[in-house]
């Protein structure tokens, strides 16, 4: 493969989208491919924000204007532009509503040609396969338009929800080489989310068996297709690599680790400013909300991710936080965050008011939460966090702060993003029970902030490999051992760690931040992309070798 005649699409749901982890790998990962293969990488995502104003997004109407041209005619409805990340590669943002009335048509030549099963689609089924169409349909003609003949092109589609459109390249370009990435099994987060033991059973699972019995059919059947027919398989860890070959039942070609880029985080006297800035403005909310007063040797302890209460470890958190609430040997009064987007209806009044400076004292009602949700008597923190007794009472030695929403610098209370609250904390706790990479670990490492994960993550068994032993604390990592079972086991451990953590004097704490920071230096992108051209290479060989025949 010349590097000088590749061309690579990629496509996902959240491209200029963001709404998940995926987001932060293409969109940390663009400036890398951008700096070596300028313009010769194209992402692909849903024109889902239309005439409302994206900005992530800043269209181009110069921008492959004649193939644009072309696409009209051909009835597809694009926009063309830069994502608004470093290295501001090109996007194409495809309109895929007008493939709504072709749906049951697209689906039959699905079954015809792979044998994928959408009888059994409900959800976002229908919405990321028409995205995931109408993308390959874009790939085919500007491949038509300007690529054939001219260059290596890669199809890279990311998650379950671009798998229709590869397989649509697969059959109608064959020429084009194609990769499909899972982030995670579809099938596989469904088990660990339904309470089943996942790890020690994982051998006795049959994929297709699982998906019928937990409602899963028409995602595991496009996941499943896709995998066994593109040109490279790949997956991001090995922990979703066993995953893979079990429930999908074809093992991954290539492992594309996550990488992260440094230039996310400020250095030197910035550095230091904005960590106190983040300080300042966490001790503000809690105060206002709580009516309690926070000493700067509070210690900030922060999980953060998706909502989803058993595999992200956030139940096994607040386990580990009554823990040390009724500890007597705490050091230091200990603040914790959980940031995690739940069904979130909007700041608080009362609380925003007290920021701007309303006169007022003691606790608001419910001070543990920073803004309203719509399903509050259902949501699983706030239940837990009372069961726990865990109320932010004057006397509690565990404050806890419920952060619901986006950090997206515009939520009405912090209006700061997450990465400018996240250089605050002092440690960072995710005791995850699925995690296929994990992301919230490696970017606390990154802005030199210790943390806590467990060995079913991706990047814990990583770090595992990279330390040559289990990492700890003292590390900059402490990789708990997490199983099946041991839900109690793995709380008292965090509890323990996190006792003794406060206890540590400041120029030790100082030795653990910068061996933290250089875990993080070893998952740059510069460090990780080889293992993207070794799946090139095997993607574009594979293909060579398929259409020979």
């Amino acid at each position: 493969m010349s590097k000088d005649t590749l061309f690579i699409f990629e496509s996902s749901w959240e491209v200029c989208n963001k709404v998940g982890g995926i987001y932060t790998v293409l969109s940390t990962r663009a400036k890398t491919l951008q700096d070596n293969k300028k313009d010769q990488l194209v992402f692909i995502g849903p024109d889902v924000w239309k005439a409302t104003k994206n900005p992530l997004f800043r269209e181009d109407k110069k921008l492959l204007s004649g193939w644009k041209s072309e696409a009209e005619k051909q009835g597809l409805s694009v926009r063309v532009g830069r994502w608004n990340i470093p290295g501001k590669p090109i996007a194409v943002l495809v309109d895929f509503s007008p493939y709504y009335e072709i749906k049951n048509e697209i689906y039959a030549r699905m079954w015809e040609d792979y044998q994928v099963d959408s009888l059994h689609a409900y959800g976002d089924y229908d919405e990321a396969s028409m995205f995931s169409y109408a993308a390959g349909l874009v790939v085919e003609s500007i491949y038509n338009y300007m690529l054939r003949d001219k260059y290596d092109v890669i199809y890279q589609a990311h998650e379950w929800m671009t798998g229709l459109g590869a397989l649509y390249i697969r059959k109608h370009v064959p020429q084009i080489a194609t990769i499909f990435t899972t982030h995670a099994t579809s099938i596989g987060r469904s088990i660990a989310g339904n309470n089943k033991p996942l790890y020690d059973y994982l051998t006795a699972y049959n994929g297709n068996q699982m998906a019928a019995e937990l409602n899963m059919q028409s995602k595991h059947s496009i996941e499943r297709q896709t995998a066994h027919f593109v040109d490279c398989f790949t997956t991001v860890s090995q922990v979703t690599a066993r995953e893979c070959e079990v429930l999908l039942e074809r093992p991954a070609d290539v492992i594309l680790m996550n990488g992260f880029e440094s230039d996310f985080v400020p250095k030197g006297a910035q550095f230091t400013a904005a960590r106190r800035k983040a300080r300042a403005k966490i001790f503000q909310v809690a105060e206002q909300l709580t009516g309690n007063k926070f000493s700067e040797d509070t210690l900030i302890v922060t999980t953060s991710g998706r909502y989803e209460f058993k595999n992200k470890g956030i139940d096994v958190f607040l386990s580990t936080l009554k823990l040390l609430n009724e500890r007597e040997d705490l050091s230091r009064p200990i603040l914790a965050l959980v940031e995690v987007p739940a069904w979130c209806a909007g700041p608080r009044e009362d609380l925003s008011a007290r920021l701007q400076g309303e006169a007022a004292e003691g606790a608001l009602a419910n001070p543990v939460i920073t803004h309203h949700l719509h399903n509050e008597p259902d949501d699983a923190v706030l239940n837990t966090l009372r069961y726990y007794q865990l109320t932010n009472r004057p006397d509690s030695r565990v404050q806890v702060v419920f952060v619901p929403c986006y950090l997206d610098g515009a939520d009405g209370i912090f209006n700061m993003s997450y990465y400018d609250l996240l250089i605050g904390n002092d440690l960072c706790v995710y005791p995850s029970y699925y995690e296929p990479w994990g992301y919230t670990p490696l970017e606390s490492v990154a802005f030199h902030i210790p943390c806590v994960t467990t060995n079913l993550s991706g990047f814990g068994m990583w770090v595992n490999e990279v330390l040559g032993h289990e990492g700890s604390l003292e590390d900059g990592v402490a990789v708990i051992k997490r199983t099946d079972y041991n839900f109690q086991e793995v709380a008292e451990s965090i509890c323990q760690q996190i006792v003794t953590f406060a206890t540590l004097p400041d120029a030790e704490v100082r030795k653990i931040r910068k061996k933290a920071e250089r875990i993080a230096s070893k998952a740059l992108w510069k460090n990780f992309i080889e293992y993207y051209y070794q799946a090139y290479d095997f993607a574009l060989a594979h293909a060579a070798m398929r259409n020979k025949k």
